[in-house]
């Protein structure tokens, strides 16, 4: 069996594993001191902490679906629940998304709306996404300068941190939102809520949130936890990883750091890797918190006054979420690095009385595309892949996956390897 190093426990890293294990003799190697990546929890209190986003599973992909529940008993170990998002605005629950729910909104602002909506319309056939320049021209040239102005721009601007005329297309390709005049139209009048959303609905484990899906995961695979890759040393044969040889690599960390490991090295390889030096990404502050009990499942926060981005309801997800308290637990999150106490002064401006019970960190939570990102991305791969080193998941490929997004650049790269 030849032997196979990768490098992240994230859900990418590990679907990997499971997926190769049993062609070759895999270890993992993490420098946190416990697998999961992102997607970790802890109890709090006996609360569930959800310490970066809050996050659940479901595809539209059959392939990782099947796979997916060979892991699991779907219908005793997980939760089906509806997607019930809302918009904090104005001091108000307005729906989501908020074009199908503009008669929420003041008559003033509804009928600016609707002008620029039937201004795009006299203009002429609707452009494909790959036809506007950046993300600021196709948000304004599908839902005019009014709705931009009020929720696409700060909302963006707050996640991404970055000037949206400089974000590629590409990047968000099945995460844009698609408008239709006549299906806004109808979903106005007859206030009929719209179904095809992603991630419309969702499954989330009974115990322990996404944690239970890596545990699970990481059953009897080979993890070195509080193992910082220091150095990746291509050989003849393969690659020293920490000194340790390998046949292939699947690396699944910050490719950033890549050009620091690699020693030694060819000219080219170090110039690809250092080339991807310099991409941005978003860091995000997570306030746990107690609240008053709600349906709600995510709550978007556009108004630029306020400082955190969204709460995710994760009390919502699953009673045992919220076994410590007499009430129900959300992560509020906020971009960027804030103290608890900074957070915690926030929170008293949103809805639900929120208390904080625990607050987390997280340097790289998001990842941020530019023009060039992919070119960069796809050079550093076409040097690696022939010599058995291959790149995989949000931080390595940097593209905005989720955990089905994840699982599926696992089986590419199972199929490359």
């Amino acid at each position: 069996m030849q032997k196979l190093a990768i490098v992240g426990t994230g859900i990418t890293g590990l679907s990997a594993a499971q997926l190769l294990k049993e062609r070759y003799a895999v270890t993992l190697f993490d420098r946190a001191t416990r697998a999961g990546g992102l997607i970790k929890c802890d109890r709090v209190e006996d609360n569930l902490f959800h310490r970066v986003g809050g996050h659940v599973f479901n595809s539209r992909n059959t392939k990782v679906l099947d796979w997916f529940w060979s892991f699991f008993d779907r219908d005793t170990e997980f939760l089906k629940a509806k997607r019930n998002a809302k918009i904090w605005m104005q001091n108000r629950l307005i729906g989501y998304p908020l074009e199908n729910y503009l008669y929420q909104l003041a008559p003033a602002t509804v009928e600016a709306i609707l002008q620029d909506m039937l201004d795009i319309q006299a203009a002429g056939p609707a452009k494909k996404p790959e036809e506007y320049p950046h993300f600021e021209a196709f948000l304004r040239g599908n839902f005019g300068n009014t709705l931009f102005n009020l929720y696409f721009n700060p909302y963006n601007k707050k996640i991404w941190n970055t000037d949206l005329s400089q974000v590629p297309l590409g990047w968000l390709d099945g995460k844009l939102p698609m408008p239709n005049l006549k299906q806004m139209l109808m979903s106005n009048i007859i206030q009929q809520e719209e179904g095809d959303m992603v991630h419309a609905t969702f499954y989330y484990a009974k115990e322990n949130g996404s944690q239970f899906i890596v545990d699970r995961l990481a059953k009897g695979l080979t993890i070195q936890t509080g193992a910082t890759v220091q150095t990746l040393q291509p050989t003849a044969s393969g690659w020293l990883v920490n000194g340790q040889a390998f046949d292939k690599v699947i690396y699944t960390g910050d490719v950033r750091l890549l050009g620091d490991a690699f020693a030694p090295a060819t000219d080219e390889l170090i110039a690809a890797a250092k080339a991807v030096n310099n991409l941005p990404s978003n860091g995000t502050s997570n306030l746990f918190c107690e609240t008053d009990p709600t349906d709600v499942s995510w709550l978007y926060l556009p108004e630029s006054d306020i400082q955190a981005h969204r709460i995710i309801y994760t009390g919502t997800f699953a009673p045992s979420n919220n076994r410590g308290s007499t009430r129900m637990t959300c992560v509020v999150e906020f971009s960027g690095k804030h103290e608890r106490a900074y957070m915690e002064e926030q929170v008293k401006r949103l809805p639900g009385n929120l208390t904080g019970l625990d607050h987390n960190y997280e340097p790289n939570s998001y990842v941020v595309q530019q023009p060039d990102t992919r070119a960069k991305i796809t050079a550093l791969k076409n040097l690696l892949e022939p010599k058995g080193f291959f790149l995989a998941g949000r931080f390595a490929e940097w593209e905005y996956y989720n955990m089905d997004k994840a699982i599926e650049a696992s089986m590419a790269v199972a199929d490359r390897i």
